[in-house]
């Protein structure tokens, strides 16, 4: 008979390695196996820690012979092991779901297609001001596990991705938040889109009427999903019109109002540190669930006006010779590109393109009309970006590397115009990831 493990963890990225530091505190005896190569450095933490870990294969009898299996979010349910361990009945969970049985801090979760990163920042921005002690986590930062491991925490702000969320059953958030939805990611949930709304609400999973629902009212797809189905917790909606009755809403185009617990909380627009509508919206997302947790609304008005904006999100790199260079290379897909158009009021030389996952641009046609001269098309496969608007922009150039991209975009650019690097599309034909795209355009950028 093989050795038995607890626990087997399948993917030794940031949140298999927590998870396994978190079983090996607990005592439990947990296996890590990893179907690719194990990055060096959480070689060194397991090895240190004398937990057993594979690398390029996943041994299906050690695996298969576990008590339960932890499920790193990047792995799809499809592949053979995890179907083989659903078959046997065995559990398969996010390491959000098992860090979250070992902690009573209180837990504010955020997730949404896009703002997600961005609000969760602000959030945890907001209470570590207050001087709350507070975890950032999840989809962003450290790995909850891990962080549950090492630390105790009265608070975690947690950014969730749907890929997080199919793991999760008994967890539950005493703040949600949904901020939007809309398509994407469908190659995970087998090109149906009712499929990924399920996922995104599998937040509000176990909520009671004592936990708070937080919702972005103006969205249709939110709205429609509950005129039919019912959620247990406290709903509070904001939203981007002048009604009173929701937690935050907007008077006179110029001032946003936050309305929780019968404060009201007032400050203008133009005051946020956050530009762009969607970043006002993200903003009162956190200002209510700042306000949910007592936090003062000196302390919130002052948070909001000081917040600065994460790498590759709408990030101002620099002015060479009157033009301004934006990275958002975040933008993976077609509605965070949306928000960026939308957001930059200069004339705009666009670069877009990678891994195209089923993008329909159509919504971005009027913008791309009204503000772009120029598209410079950074991917292997151009043909949907050229094809959708090769008859609405007088120049569409392709490269293949990020030099050539800011280059091109260099030379076509006058002073007053932005260069806006907002691909809509996945990195991974020719960077490592969208982080890696962005610093490369960065350093292009700084070169010129």
């Amino acid at each position: 008979m093989s050795v038995r493990y607890d626990i087997a963890i399948l993917g030794a990225g940031e949140s298999g390695v927590g998870a396994a530091m978190l079983a090996k505190k607990k005592g439990l005896k947990a296996f890590v196996s990893d179907a690719g190569q194990i990055n060096q450095k959480y070689k060194n933490v397991l090895s240190d820690h004398e937990i057993t870990w594979e690398e390029g294969k996943h041994s299906e009898e050690l695996i298969l012979n576990a008590g339960q299996i932890i499920k790193s979010p990047g792995i799809p349910e499809r592949v053979a092991i995890v179907q083989k361990a659903l078959g046997r009945r065995i559990a398969v969970v996010s390491e959000i779901e098992f860090a979250a049985r070992y902690t009573n801090a209180r837990k504010i979760c955020i997730t949404g297609s896009n703002g997600k990163t961005t609000t969760t920042l602000l959030t945890y921005h907001i209470l570590k001001s207050a001087g709350f002690n507070v975890g950032l986590a999840g989809n962003v930062g450290k790995s909850f596990a891990w962080q549950v491991a090492e630390n105790d925490f009265d608070y975690y702000v947690l950014e969730i991705s749907s890929f997080q969320l199919d793991g999760m059953f008994d967890f539950k958030a005493d703040v949600a938040v949904l901020l939007n939805i809309t398509p994407d990611h469908l190659d995970r949930y087998n090109n149906r889109f009712e499929d990924y709304v399920e996922s995104k609400f599998r937040i509000a999973r176990n909520q009671t009427p004592r936990d708070a629902f937080v919702y972005f009212r103006d969205d249709p797809v939110i709205s429609s999903y509950l005129e039919k189905n019912k959620i247990g917790a406290r709903l509070i909606p904001f939203t981007g019109k002048n009604d009173s009755h929701c937690g935050a809403y907007i008077k006179n185009d110029s001032t946003f109002i936050i309305n929780i617990n019968a404060d009201t909380i007032e400050m203008e627009i133009k005051d946020l540190s956050l530009t762009g509508k969607h970043n006002v919206y993200n903003s009162m997302a956190s200002g209510i669930a700042a306000r949910l947790v007592d936090i003062r609304k000196e302390v919130i008005k002052q948070s909001l006006s000081e917040f600065e904006n994460i790498e590759h999100r709408l990030e101002h790199v620099a002015m060479v010779r009157g033009i301004e260079f934006i990275n958002d290379s975040k933008a993976t897909n077609v509605n965070s590109t949306w928000y960026a158009l939308e957001s930059i009021k200069k004339p705009l030389i666009w670069i877009a393109g990678g891994i195209d996952k089923g993008n329909d641009y159509e919504p971005l046609i009027p913008l791309v009309k009204e503000k772009v001269k120029a598209i410079v098309c950074l991917g292997k496969d151009n043909s949907r970006i050229m094809n959708t608007f090769e008859l609405l922009v007088p120049v569409i150039l392709e490269a293949e590397s990020a030099e050539d991209a800011v280059k091109a975009a260099y030379f076509i650019g006058k002073p007053g115009d932005a260069v806006l690097l907002s691909p809509a599309c996945a990195s991974f034909d020719l960077f490592e990831n969208y982080e890696d795209r962005g610093r490369q355009f960065k350093q292009q950028v700084y070169d010129l």
